[in-house]
């Protein structure tokens, strides 16, 4: 029986050059999979999903099953942190995330861990199922929303184009801000170290937001909560791999590259390849960084592009993957393409 540390996903995390990076798409459980609609069907509700413990390592499971990725991601999502921290959280259908927003600085949550891990036991439990159910080779992924793309939710009340709101709150009074920055993080690292102990083998931030932000508060932000989790989940789990998703940030991912405590970084789709492995990948991991919609053009122009990433930074540590998530159109034949070409690329 292969050693868990010999999985492809975990060596590439430690800094090994493998002869064929290891793979897993971001979103690879998703609404373009006709088995993911007939078991979210079934659950009813989105939230219902995620904290059924059966049907969310049903789901986790599907495209392993159709794709061989050498990780798998648990299925959950971003926004079950602020509900394990009280607030109010549904999904309607055509608007999608609907929370009760943080307005005032006394609207801030208090940590509460013990009704946190109560609320989020269910996702614990579906950590551990997948833990035994995997193939032995198929390394674990848990998972958060970074505290600053959290917080945009928390605030605005849902999504947003241009985050009036939280940016107001940000930059006008930053000292109150940072207090539930604070309180996310920290929650956050509670939630991942929980995944952890339930056999979760790395696990990732989603900074899907962290474009909305000027370069100068980036360090506050974004690094510094980034920064602040790793530490946390390293004083107990030192030898657990964090990778960064700190999404639109440009020419700031050379500085993120430097972040103390994340072994991989992923990069979104906008970065060209050559620039990451000269300012990025001599300091970590790089992951990434196929743009979602070439995938659902398919054909040439996805493989062409597909083969340019995997030769330009193939030749360092490295982990292929989407610069986001798939959309919903995506054609899974296609899908299909994409994961034979990676298997099937040698470095050299």
């Amino acid at each position: 029986m292969p050693h868990k540390n010999d999985k492809l996903l975990l060596r590439a995390l430690r800094g090994e050059t493998l002869e064929r990076p290891p793979f897993w798409f971001m979103r690879q459980a998703g609404r373009y999979l006709p088995e993911y609609r007939e078991t979210r069907a079934q659950a009813g509700d989105f939230l219902d999903l995620c904290y059924r413990p059966d049907l969310a390592e049903e789901v986790t499971l599907q495209p392993i099953r159709r794709y061989g990725m050498d990780a798998a991601i648990l299925f959950a999502d971003i926004l079950l942190v602020p509900q394990g921290l009280g607030q109010h959280v549904e999904f309607r259908a055509g608007e999608g995330p609907v929370l009760e927003p943080i307005t005032r600085n006394a609207d801030i949550p208090v940590l509460d861990a013990e009704r946190l891990h109560e609320t989020l036991g269910p996702v614990y439990e579906t950590v551990a199922r997948l833990s035994k159910s995997l193939p032995e080779n198929v390394a674990l992924i848990g998972f958060a929303g970074a505290p600053w793309t959290v917080a945009t939710y928390m605030v605005e009340g849902g999504g947003s184009k241009d985050y009036p709101t939280i940016k107001n709150w940000a930059f006008a009074d930053p000292e109150n801000f940072q207090r539930l920055i604070d309180v996310v993080a920290d929650a956050t690292a509670l939630y991942l170290k929980k995944q952890i102990e339930a056999g979760a083998e790395a696990v990732q931030l989603f900074d899907t937001w962290a474009m909305a932000l000027p370069p100068a508060f980036h360090e506050r932000l974004v690094f510094g909560p980034l920064r602040r989790i790793a530490e946390a989940i390293h004083a107990d789990h030192p030898d657990i791999p964090v990778i960064g998703f700190p999404r639109g940030i440009g020419a700031a991912y050379a500085q993120a590259a430097r972040i103390r405590g994340i072994a991989g970084l992923s990069i979104d789709w906008s970065m060209d390849p050559s620039w990451a492995a000269e300012h990025v990948q001599p300091h970590l991991t790089v992951q990434g960084n196929l743009d979602p919609r070439l995938v659902v053009a398919g054909g040439e122009v996805m493989t062409r592009a597909a083969s340019d990433i995997l030769d330009t930074l193939g030749d360092g540590p490295f982990i292929f993957n989407l610069g986001h998530g798939f959309v919903p159109e995506t054609p899974p034949e296609h899908v299909a393409e994409l994961a034979e070409l990676v298997k099937g690329w040698r470095r050299g």
